[in-house]
């Protein structure tokens, strides 16, 4: 359910249930010669969005674009990337975040696709979510329980994890099962994401322009159609897991 086309009695009912809310986040980047520079936010959008055929009652937020995508890979110049720092990110995620808890949202998930190695760790982008929504989640509590919230009796059960507030807006890659990280290994315009570009948007990828001079996007030539259908459809049950754990 497409938040965007939603009416207030929906969401009422949804909020009642406390119904998962998604968000994709993504970057503007080079990917490559033969790829579009919005790949990575198109590929969370396909995940949820087949998510959201089997769980149609889960709420999509639109998709945030603007990353931190970082020049690693290459030169902004003629090569298309849009980086944002992500100390400038942290603050308009904060009032996303502030708005979606103003509204009544208790279970948002935001799920990137970009630079997800290493992510207990962290890279710019996700980290800048996450910042933001631990921020914004202990202001929240802070005006509306007070100072010294945590003391309170109403949070004894705290590190039992039955009432924990900072599960009201989680951030996580795309791939979170090991099993699939192993069969899908990440990559960055190589056979992975040439392979879901192909499922995802065909009429996007120029097959005659991978450069054989970049190191990362060789795999690319070994890439499917069949096996981006594979990765999106096995990573969208990894994100159905994380919005509806098995009890």
């Amino acid at each position: 359910m497409q938040y965007l086309n939603m009416r207030p009695c929906q969401l009422r009912e949804a909020l009642k249930k406390n119904t998962p809310a998604v968000l994709p986040l993504g970057v503007v980047e080079y990917h490559a010669e033969h790829l579009p520079f919005g790949l990575d936010c198109f590929t969370c959008i396909d995940v949820i969005s087949r998510m959201e055929k089997r769980r149609p009652e889960t709420i999509v937020l639109p998709p945030f674009y603007y990353g931190a995508a970082s020049r690693a890979v290459a030169a902004p110049e003629n090569n298309g990337t849009i980086h944002v720092d992500a100390e400038a990110i942290v603050p308009v995620a904060k009032e996303i975040f502030r708005g979606l808890l103003q509204v009544g949202f208790r279970n948002v998930h935001c799920f990137i696709a970009h630079q997800t190695e290493g992510f207990e760790q962290g890279m710019p982008t996700d980290l800048a979510f996450r910042f933001a929504a631990k921020q914004v989640i202990f202001e929240y509590l802070e005006e509306k329980t007070g100072k010294g919230w945590w003391g309170t009796e109403k949070f004894a059960n705290y590190y039992a994890g039955s009432n924990d507030p900072f599960k009201w807006i989680q951030v996580h890659p795309i791939r979170t099962r090991k099993s699939t990280q192993q069969t899908f290994k990440g990559d960055h315009a190589g056979k992975l994401e040439t392979s879901e570009a192909l499922a995802i948007c065909p009429q996007y990828v120029k097959m005659d322009d991978l450069d054989d001079d970049l190191w990362y996007s060789r795999p690319g030539r070994e890439a499917t159609a069949e096996w981006g259908e594979a990765a999106l459809e096995t990573t969208s049950r990894d994100v159905e897991l994380i919005c509806y754990p098995e009890k």
